[in-house]
């Protein structure tokens, strides 16, 4: 219990390093934050004098302001969910992160459950035919996969079944006209508009899983069980599946929620690519147009679903594998 009582306390403490640090990373930009923004509010006819407000109603900082009270004005509009006002967008940042989040984590969240699922059972697979044939093609198909960015098989699919073939959509995430809602029309829109982004995304990442997973594999193998599930004549799928795969995904677990905190930050290329309009989409964006409050909300949420996902295979590692909380943890 106190090992859970502390995992939680960390939690907050952990956020605030997070948000001290995006503060301090957007301030150490050539210029500083606000120089840039002073020259473009001068530049759409923004008077002299107001052009501090103006900083201020956008950032819910004082630009005049000493470097720690800016540093107590952003914490405050932080823990009140107020990240300021997007210079680009014109709109509330926290609107703009809520309306493309899901986006992200519906691509982040499909394609590395079908990259792990996938991924697991070929190195399973591979661990079981240790040395044939099969396991020396789907080892070097693997390798492959791992030595190619996600980026290029995105723009590959997009070239070819996008352009080419003209399959599937070159950009957003629905259709044009049609409405959120539960309906068929608009879940076919949604993974039509999604395919080729969660195929590159999953198929960049099954060699690494894979590979894995074979390597874990080869070590259950000489596990007891799996003798005895030999001689009572099970079938070599369901010894492969069953008792290797089962056994050897434990140590997988916590970095797949890892894996999935990372990938959000991955998805910048790819939303970009494919003009989905997710998070990292958004991101590049700010870039671009040197909207400093979306840029640090972006990196906010990203880095703090990472830090999110490492406490959840923390408090459920021991639920997964009963041999943790049992105290038998020596084995890992």
């Amino acid at each position: 219990m106190n090992y859970y009582l502390k995992r939680t306390a960390q939690i907050p403490l952990t956020i605030l390093a997070v948000a001290t640090l995006t503060f301090g990373l957007i301030r150490l930009l050539p210029g500083g934050p606000f120089t840039q923004l002073r020259l473009e509010l001068l530049q759409q006819g923004v008077p002299a004098e107001q052009v501090d407000a103006r900083i201020e109603a956008l950032q819910n900082i004082r630009p005049d302001a000493p470097l720690w009270q800016q540093y107590l004005d952003y914490m405050v509009g932080v823990a009140q969910l107020d990240l300021g006002q997007s210079i680009s967008l014109n709109e509330p940042v926290i609107d703009i992160l809520a309306r493309s989040l899901p986006w992200t984590v519906f691509l982040v969240v499909t394609s590395t459950i079908l990259m792990f699922v996938v991924g697991v059972v070929i190195g399973a697979l591979q661990a079981y035919w240790e040395g044939s044939r099969f396991d020396r093609l789907t080892s070097g198909g693997s390798i492959f996969l791992m030595s190619v960015p996600y980026y290029i098989f995105a723009v590959i699919f997009l070239f070819i079944l996008a352009f080419q073939l003209q399959l599937f959509p070159t950009g957003n995430a629905v259709d044009r006209g049609v409405d959120a809602s539960l309906s068929l029309a608009y879940f076919s829109s949604v993974l039509h508009h999604a395919a080729l982004p969660i195929l590159a995304f999953t198929i960049s990442g099954i060699g690494s899983t894979a590979l894995n997973m074979r390597g874990n594999g080869i070590q259950v193998l000489g596990k007891e069980y799996v003798e005895v599930a030999r001689l009572r004549g099970l079938s070599n799928n369901r010894i492969a599946t069953r008792y290797v795969a089962r056994n050897a995904i434990l140590p997988m677990y916590t970095g797949l929620l890892l894996l999935i905190g990372f990938r959000l930050g991955g998805t910048v290329v790819l939303e970009e690519i494919f003009s989905y309009p997710g998070l990292g989409y958004y991101m590049i964006q700010a870039v671009n147009a040197n909207d400093y409050p979306l840029m640090m909300g972006c990196f906010l949420v990203i880095t703090v679903t990472l830090v999110v996902g490492v406490y959840i295979a923390d408090l459920t590692y021991g639920l997964i594998d009963p041999r943790i909380s049992a105290g038998d943890s020596d084995e890992y």
